[in-house]
């Protein structure tokens, strides 16, 4: 009737989600193979996430190194994504910019160069 296995209580996600929160400022280098919702600060590097969100109020300044990214904040740097980088109408986007794809909406300010 009962079983003597017992279930692992916390279940292993299949790709982990990082999030930096509005009002929240990381000064440093990040490595991670998981999601990464941004709204907040990151000064440094950020390398190796699957897909990278910048929302409205987002901010990094440095380099990011990622698979798929979706932009609607500020960008100042180094950008080195290997998928899709999308730009969203209120993304400003200031630096060297090196894609795969690159889908750019109506209002989105970008200010670099560009390689694909």
């Amino acid at each position: 009737m009962f079983s003597e296995k017992k279930q692992n209580q916390f279940m292993e996600p299949s790709v982990s989600q990082n999030r930096i929160n509005e009002g929240t400022k990381l000064v440093g280098d990040i490595t991670s193979s998981g999601f990464f919702r941004i709204d907040g600060t990151i000064e440094g590097t950020l390398e190796k996430p699957s897909k990278v969100v910048l929302g409205k109020s987002g901010l990094i300044k440095g380099k990011l190194v990622c698979g798929d990214a979706d932009l609607e904040g500020r960008f100042e740097g180094e950008l080195h994504v290997s998928g899709t980088l999308t730009l969203k109408s209120s993304a400003r986007i200031k630096g060297q910019v090196i894609v795969g794809k690159l889908s750019v909406e109506p209002g989105a300010i970008f200010n670099g160069t560009c390689s694909m």
